[in-house]
């Protein structure tokens, strides 16, 4: 059954093996998945890995992007497809915020607020997280992140600590 059309959006991250071809593989079969249309992906970020106990310069540095898409798929078929999407590309889930291959999180879905033991959107940290944040702002410089506010001023107030990633030969999906 086909569901409303919602708008949602997914946030990207990566810090072992090839971070960006990773990340824009796993855009453009988000983009391809029955049931996603209008998808479109920021420009990538590059980040201190960020670990439980805070930011770690001496682990492997993120890519870290955000994409827009509109969707069909209710919100725990989006989280299946994208868990099955990191788990294709090498993601283990093993120690909380430790290093990946692939993270794909679900941030918004249109203007609902789901809560289980699954799926919390909208993501409950996306507005202290400069790595959501920023590569969003490059996107949709008017982006309003529901709950909180405008995200150039949620920016604004965390701070950006991202630094812009040069893609080379690139294509988006």
């Amino acid at each position: 059954m086909i569901g409303q059309i919602v708008r949602v959006l997914f946030a990207f991250g990566a810090n072992l093996g090839d971070r960006g071809e990773t990340i824009r593989a796993a855009q453009r079969e988000l983009a391809a998945a029955p049931g996603i249309r209008e998808f479109a992906a920021s420009p990538l970020r590059e980040t201190v890995a960020l670990t439980a106990d805070g930011p770690d310069p001496e682990a492997p540095r993120y890519l870290n992007g955000v994409a827009t898409a509109e969707t069909s798929l209710p919100p725990h078929e989006l989280l299946d497809l994208a868990q099955r999407i990191e788990a294709e590309h090498g993601r283990v889930r093993g120690a909380r915020w430790g290093n990946r291959t692939l993270d794909i999180d679900l941030i918004l879905y249109g203007g609902r607020v789901v809560r289980d033991e699954r799926l919390t959107v909208p993501h409950p940290r996306a507005h202290e997280r400069d790595f959501v944040l920023a590569p969003w702002l490059d996107l949709e410089p008017e982006a309003v992140l529901m709950g909180h506010g405008r995200v150039a001023a949620l920016l604004a107030r965390v701070g950006d600590t991202t630094r812009p990633f040069a893609e080379t030969g690139h294509a988006q999906g």
